[in-house]
């Protein structure tokens, strides 16, 4: 025991005396130690504590509160009631201790022991004693703080001040000016108002101290290391001017004045503000207000060139308009909502009638804001804009006028979520839906495309809402878009038709089955009438445009399972007779049959009908069609069907990918059995039409036609997840082995190394699937390591599939397979595409080996892959021959420019110097990939570029009068992104850039004359008078 107090007097001393402030973290762990108890320490600081000397005095307080700061969860309540009498003294001693005394006071203020009575007794001294901002910055914190945990744990207490607390406060933040003491500051007074402090007669004055920082301007310093933002001290400050009704009478001539502001953040703001105090404020505060409010946001929405103004301002309208709404009416008082409205409607409705002028738009958009806040609101305002709008479309002539009208008259059709009616209540467009509907009709019946096209989407909005088109509405709309979309040449109109008749398919599937559909195969499959001027249409107005608008909706009003058994059957028909030769039909045309039947595949409902719809018919008959035109061409008869095409076969691929991939588990089975059956065996049992030679052996086929079936194998099989097993699994796999090395018809070979990438990527690890992959990367390496052999292109080509399915699931042979890829960079005649492979390698492949096709990918996998072999492709750029350098830098620019933008920037410091050098490539595949990478990171430059600019502008420059339009338009963009660098760091090369722009300027590419314009506009302003 001497012994510890010897220590303790010792560690006190120097500290004290000596000036060591290390000894007060020693003290702190004896106490917690238990090796000296907290009224030994006050003990042994006796004579420091009653020096003479103030510094002494401090000293020895400012052990204490270090030590208290550190162990005041142990502290038992009559330690506590000691140290606080000791602390609350303290506070009338000489200035230069009050810091230390905050410190320890604010340490006692979070202790769950504080006897009653202390909060009270600990804000009297505070507020009695202490000048708040006289302090420095950390004890005006200090002060903060204590008020902050005794309101947490002491609030009854407090309360029992009543108004003497609310004045303490605003006594005691009256001037602070720093942005983290603020937010501690308005935290405070958050507290106070929404937790029920009395404000009693000092409201005003509790408004004034915090209001007068109101609007927020506040830019942070560059790197500051708080990260405190502008908008978090808005919210903050929003949260207590809005937290009260009572500061109503205040805070609205205040955002009234502040919205005469110039500054567009103050006005933003004066607006959020008064939008979020509408949902506080009832309608009573509101009322004496409302003209001057509104007048203010009328100004605000007619004048404003700014956006975010505009919106502001209709969303201060909009939450007015919806307090208004919350009124509760009396038999003696006046219907606020009504007389807001009649305001409203008194100034903008006059502006609806004058379609050609500018202020139309912002009257139509503060109806539409007020409309939108309740269902009462719209009903006043629909009641009377839009027999106004209906009644002005009738009397206007002119095509633009009347779009414009029916432009506003969408935006009263659709309702927002607060203006949508309840349970039992009928739509407020009920009484409009007759002259709504000979609108819109008459509008879609129109010859001005532009006119049709806002028809479209009104009619798309009014079908969306229940019961305001009738049945008879909804046969004559089918009849309106069934005529556009076989007499409408007019690309934009024909999306329009489609999105507008996908979205009333889906309410009203059965006239789009009965009316449109047949209309649609008739019009397909009708015979072709040559008219006299048929020789001067346009291309858009051709027969084989109107026939792919015909199969474009078939797809677009495929969304219920009906309307897909009526359309799916008739796409079927037309794949078949473009195979027999019974209609002619190009391969164009067929590849757009293959991706509406892709896109019907894609937005079905995963049900168990659709699964089997497409598990019975869909599937099977598109591989019997593919099947008879492979036989077919083998036999070489007179037509040739399209249906060998590669780019048709590449079409049907994700047709059967999409489906599989959502087949139930039991389906996925048997699809699985079915199809491995068919390319193994040649069971053709489950096809249709079973008409097909029995026992073909497809994948063994030494025809061409029949190899490259081996695509809707992958389809079938490689989409199907994980838990469906492949029967013959090995067998299949040594056929595609074996079809991969040895055939000579690129789509074949290619088609089925693909296969066997993705079937191996879902393989379950162990003996088996390693001993399947040793086998065949032994046969590759056989074969790549025979420079003579014909089959290396093909052995390349199931090496870069196989390491893409091992790289995918982080499987531990990918690095090897990886290293033998790297070999052949060197190779005389792989080389080039040893290096394009990368782009394979890091990019998603869109028929197999992605997520939609359950594929195994890990997480993160392109990072894993930069961080293990970036350091070899730049050691062998370093060690290659000067020619050879391109093939690296071609790699590098393919891995670099498909990792996320977060990884490029950390990497490019290092990658720099050698992207840099691939701009100096002649390869303009290295050029174009290393000018997208390097685009999106100037925008965000990391420091190493700022030493790198002179070498980078005269690899950039160059490249905008390259042969390649690609690469002169990615060069301008990275010439344009580099003008957004700090001015000091790009003037020295302005003239350098703006000679270089001159001849980009009369580039005969439109693309590139624009890019030229906007990149020499921002160069032209660096430096000069009134620039950025």
């Amino acid at each position: 025991m001497a012994a510890d107090s010897i220590r303790l007097l010792d560690l006190v001393g120097d500290f004290v005396t000596g000036q060591v402030d290390s000894k007060a973290t020693d003290v702190a762990n004896g106490v917690k130690s238990g090796q000296f108890s907290i009224l030994q320490l006050v003990e042994a600081l006796g004579l420091s504590l009653t020096s003479s000397e103030s510094q002494t005095r401090g000293r020895g307080v400012q052990l204490l509160s270090q030590v208290l700061e550190e162990c005041y969860t142990s502290l038992s309540e009559r330690e506590v009631e000691v140290l606080v009498a000791f602390y609350e003294n303290r506070l009338k001693d000489h200035y230069a201790i009050t810091p230390h005394v905050l410190h320890g006071l604010k340490a006692l203020a979070k202790c769950t022991v504080l006897p009653k009575g202390s909060a009270v007794s600990i804000l009297k001294s505070l507020f009695q004693d202490v000048h708040v901002q006289s302090l420095m910055l950390a004890e005006r914190s200090c002060v903060y703080n204590i008020l902050i945990s005794l309101m947490e744990s002491r609030e009854e207490e407090l309360k029992g001040l009543g108004p003497d607390f609310v004045f303490g406060f605003v006594q005691a933040v009256d001037g602070e000016r720093d942005p983290r003491n603020l937010l501690l500051a308005f935290q405070i007074a958050r507290n106070i108002i929404h937790r029920g402090y009395n404000l009693s007669q000092f409201t005003e004055e509790l408004f004034e101290v915090t209001s007068c920082y109101f609007p927020i301007d506040f830019t942070p310093p560059p790197n500051d290391p708080h990260g405190i933002t502008q908008e978090e001290l808005i919210q903050a400050l929003r949260a207590v001017l809005t937290g009260t009704a009572q500061f109503a009478e205040f805070l609205l001539p205040l955002i009234i004045e502040k919205l005469d502001s110039d500054m567009q953040n103050a006005k933003v703001d004066s607006l959020q503000t008064l939008a979020a105090c509408a949902s506080v404020y009832g309608h009573k505060e509101l009322s004496d207000f409302l003209p001057s409010l509104w007048s203010s946001i009328r100004r605000e929405v007619f004048q404003t060139a700014s956006e975010s103004v505009e919106s502001a301002g209709l969303s201060a309208l909009r939450a007015l308009t919806s307090c208004l709404c919350r009124s509760v009416l009396t038999s003696n008082s006046e219907d606020s909502l009504h007389v807001f409205l009649d305001l409203v409607l008194k100034d903008c409705q006059h502006h609806l009638c004058e379609p050609d002028l500018k202020l139309v738009w912002p009257s139509a958009k503060l109806l539409q804001a007020a409309s939108g806040a309740s269902y009462r609101a719209s009903l006043i305002v629909t009641a009377v804009v839009l027999p106004t709008l209906l009644e002005q479309y009738s009397s206007r002539t002119q095509c633009a006028q009347r779009r414009t009208l029916l432009e506003v008259v969408q935006g009263f059709i659709q309702p927002t979520a607060s203006s949508w009616p309840a349970e039992g209540e009928e739509t407020v467009l009920q009484p409009f839906r007759k002259s709504l509907c000979s609108v819109v009709f008459s509008a879609l019946a129109e010859s001005n495309a532009s006119l049709q096209i806002t028809a479209a989407k009104v009619l798309t909005k009014l079908g969306q809402q229940p019961g305001v088109l009738a049945q008879p509405d909804v046969e004559m709309a089918v009849d309106h878009l069934s005529r556009l979309v076989l007499e409408e040449h007019d690309a934009k109109v024909s999306l329009a038709v489609a999105e507008c008749a996908g979205s009333l398919s889906r309410l009203h599937p059965a006239p789009f089955a009965s009316r449109m559909i047949p209309k649609l195969k008739q019009e397909i499959f009708s015979e072709p009438t040559v008219r006299e001027d048929d020789f001067d249409l346009l291309p858009g107005q051709s027969r084989d445009a109107g026939r792919q608008r015909c199969i474009m909706a078939l797809a677009s009003v495929s969304t219920q399972p009906s309307l897909v058994r009526e359309s799916a059957p008739v796409l079927l028909q037309m794949l078949a007779a473009a195979h027999t030769g019974s209609r002619i039909f190009s391969v164009e045309e067929v590849v757009s049959v293959c991706c509406s039947l892709q896109r019907i595949a894609d937005q079905t409902p995963n049900t168990e009908e659709m699964g089997h719809f497409f598990h019975d018919v869909v599937i099977p008959r598109l591989l019997t069609l593919s099947l008879h035109a492979a036989l077919q061409g083998e036999n070489e008869s007179g037509h040739s069907s399209p249906l060998i095409e590669e780019a048709v076969l590449s079409a049907i691929v994700p047709v059967i990918n999409t489906a599989c991939a959502a087949l139930q588990t039991e389906l996925a089975t048997t699809m699985a059995a079915q199809a491995v059956y068919l390319f193994l065996d040649g069971d053709v049992s489950f096809l249709p039409e079973n008409d097909c030679p029995s026992k073909i052996q497809l994948l063994r086929s030494q025809s061409w036609t029949q190899s490259q079936l081996v695509c809707l194998l992958m389809a079938c099989v490689c989409s199907l997840p994980h838990s469906v097993d492949i029967p013959e699994f090995d067998r299949l796999l040594g056929q595609l082995e074996e079809l991969s090395c040895t055939s000579t018809h690129p789509f074949s070979y290619t088609s089925a190394a693909k296969c066997f990438a993705g079937l191996i990527n879902k393989r379950a690890a162990g003996q088996t699937l390693d001993g399947v992959l040793e086998k065949t990367l032994r046969r590759i390496s056989v074969t790549l390591d025979n420079q003579s052999s014909a089959q290396r292109i093909q052995a390349f080509n199931l090496l870069v599939w196989m390491t893409k399915a091992l790289l995918l699931r982080y499987h531990p042979l990918s690095a090897v397979l990886t290293d033998k890829v790297f070999s052949l960079m060197s190779d005389c005649l792989l080389a080039s595409q040893a290096a394009d492979c990368f782009e394979l390698l890091m990019s998603d492949s869109p028929d197999v080996l992605n997520r939609s096709c359950h594929a195994d990918v890990r997480i993160m996998y392109r990072q894993r892959f930069f961080a293990e072999n970036s350091g070899k492709i730049v050691q062998g750029f370093n060690c290659a021959e000067q020619g050879k350098k391109s093939v690296y830098l071609k790699a590098l620019s393919h891995i670099v420019n498909n990792l996320p933008r977060q990884v490029q920037l950390t990497e490019l410091p290092s990658l720099l110097p050698v992207l840099l050098e691939a701009l100096s490539c002649p390869d303009q595949v290295v050029q174009l990939s290393t000018l997208c990478c390097l685009q999106p990171a100037l925008l965000d430059p990391p420091p190493a570029l700022s030493t790198q600019l002179e070498a980078l502008f005269s690899r950039l420059l160059p490249l905008t009068a390259s042969p390649s339009m690609k690469v002169r338009i990615a060069s301008l963009r990275c010439v344009h992104a580099l003008s957004q660098l700090p001015e000091h760091m790009v003037l020295p090369f302005r003239a350098q850039v703006l000679r270089a722009l001159a001849s980009p300027l009369d580039d005969k590419k439109r693309l590139v004359r624009k890019e030229a314009v906007l990149a020499r506009g921002e160069w032209f302003l660096i430096g000069s008078p009134g620039g950025r």
